[in-house]
């Protein structure tokens, strides 16, 4: 009745209340992905608003035969993708007038355990950042949004073994980069 696919046939047909239930059931997985791809809370917002913006103005590429979800995902790792080379294309440098760095004087401190979070927050999207971006991907979908191999095949473009070889290898990659940090001695 109102599964994802019935609510992007019932969007297409110019239900705007339909997308926006469908908006409401995906946009904290879109967010946590696209964080996830990015590392950056700030940005993985403001893409999710335009994952959920190309969605829109796309319903009539959507013809039902796969999952809804797959789709907005999959539009969501490409306005990740292209967010993460535009990074990577400006030099951005830091000013000290900059909003960001403002927000930092007035900054509080912040409890133990609060800190140690956000420390172990950053140290797994420092590690994130290091993998490749096929590997960053299966990784993200898989351990992070719980995906079957089917699902991120049929988002990436990849084949299952494929899936399967990188995501071991992110994961023996994420083990080595982590070692340091989970008191693992070896």
């Amino acid at each position: 009745m109102n599964s994802a696919e019935d609510l992007v046939a019932r969007a297409r047909s110019g239900d705007d209340e339909a997308f926006r239930l469908f908006f409401e059931r995906y946009a904290r997985p879109v967010t946590s992905f696209i964080y996830d791809m990015t590392g950056e809370h700030h940005a993985a917002e403001e893409l999710a608003q335009e994952t959920f913006v190309r969605a829109y103005k796309s319903l009539g590429t959507f013809r039902g035969a796969g999952k809804a979800s797959t789709w907005l995902f999959g539009i969501a790792k490409n306005v990740a993708r292209e967010a993460i080379r535009a990074r990577h294309r400006d030099n951005h440098h830091v000013s000290i007038d900059d909003q960001a760095v403002i927000n930092l004087r007035g900054a509080q401190l912040t409890p133990d355990a609060c800190f140690l979070n956000k420390e172990l927050d950053r140290v797994i999207h420092d590690a994130l950042r290091t993998l490749d971006e096929d590997k960053r991907l299966v990784f993200t979908l898989k351990v992070f949004q719980q995906w079957s191999y089917e699902e991120i095949a049929e988002v990436t473009g990849m084949s299952i073994p494929k899936v399967k070889t990188d995501l071991h290898r992110a994961r023996i990659e994420m083990r080595r980069l982590m070692r340091p940090y989970m008191g693992v001695v070896r």
